[in-house]
């Protein structure tokens, strides 16, 4: 099936060049190393290479030849996402400028004092939203809903050289206990943060089409979304220069009560509104489009 694994590439060895070359000569530098970490990863990753061909020409609709080359740009403003988000957490956010579009909507949602869930993706840069919401004339808190897989070592090391955050974080449980964690924060006028569209194997998954072609999400935000009848906005970082990034705030229209369905089926279609925009900002290596078992025997 599609579902991610909770794992992301990548060593402690390789985060600790990156910084090393970061805080001694700058982002840029970090960049052009860059160049050769992302060409190892075209070269050697067959795997994410063909779920990445598989995007860029069935779902994009790019050419053959052009889509094999956006390959190589995908990995490469990965890459470019990661310096950023280091970079930011090292103290370098004054290296960084950003457009706000959409700030009228968390105005809105806060000012109804019913709390809200933020629904992103895997795409463009969202973990950085933090240091960029901070500069809004706005107080609200964030809680970001996760299930944490991640290779710790790394993490642990990340949080060495960032400043403490701000995000709190609900881990998920096996005893939904979490539903608790994020009901308290809803009624305390905060805002909830999935992504929604990555899940683990043996959880529950509704299908939507996305780009053409049907694939699975996880159903836990959705049913989450619309059974506590809160707003509900669609939020997206996206570079758009090497120090310049886009942060997006969309708020869902009217979804009935207890329809999850209808709940992704706006996110979907959000979704293929910013990947319209930045088609290369897909950062899902993964089969997606749940291609090998589609064609099984």
């Amino acid at each position: 099936m599609s579902q991610w694994d909770g794992r992301s590439k990548g060593t402690l060895l390789g985060y600790k060049i990156f910084v090393f070359f970061i805080k001694k000569f700058g982002v840029r530098t970090a960049y052009g190393l860059l160049v050769f970490v992302a060409l190892y990863y075209f070269l050697f990753y067959p795997r994410s290479f063909k779920n990445i061909f598989y995007y860029l020409h069935q779902r994009q609709g790019f050419s053959r030849w052009t889509s094999f080359w956006k390959v190589y740009r995908v990995y490469f403003v990965f890459g470019q996402t990661i310096i950023d988000k280091v970079a930011i957490s090292a103290g370098m956010r004054n290296q960084f400028t950003y457009d706000f579009d959409g700030i009228d909507s968390l105005k809105e949602i806060l000012q109804e004092r019913r709390g809200g869930i933020l629904i992103s993706a895997h795409v463009g840069n969202f973990e950085i939203s933090e240091q960029f919401f901070s500069d809004l004339d706005l107080s609200f808190q964030i809680n970001q809903v996760t299930v944490d897989q991640e290779v710790s070592v790394i993490k642990e090391y990340l949080q060495t050289i960032a400043g403490k955050s701000t995000i709190k974080h609900i881990y998920i449980k096996d005893d939904m206990s979490h539903v608790f964690d994020i009901n308290d924060a809803l009624s305390n006028n905060e805002l909830i943060c999935f992504t929604g569209d990555r899940y683990f194997e043996g959880s529950k998954v509704l299908e939507a089409e996305l780009l053409g072609r049907k694939a699975f999400f996880p159903a836990g935000p959705f049913h989450l979304a619309s059974r506590l009848g809160v707003p509900i906005i669609f939020v997206y970082v996206m570079k758009e220069t090497s120090s310049h990034y886009h942060l997006y705030a969309r708020r869902a229209g009217a979804v009935k009560r207890r329809d999850a369905q209808a709940a992704l089926e706006a996110y979907v279609k959000s979704v293929e509104g910013i990947l319209s925009r930045y088609p290369l900002q897909w950062f899902n290596y993964f089969d997606f489009w749940n291609r090998e078992e589609r064609t099984s025997p």
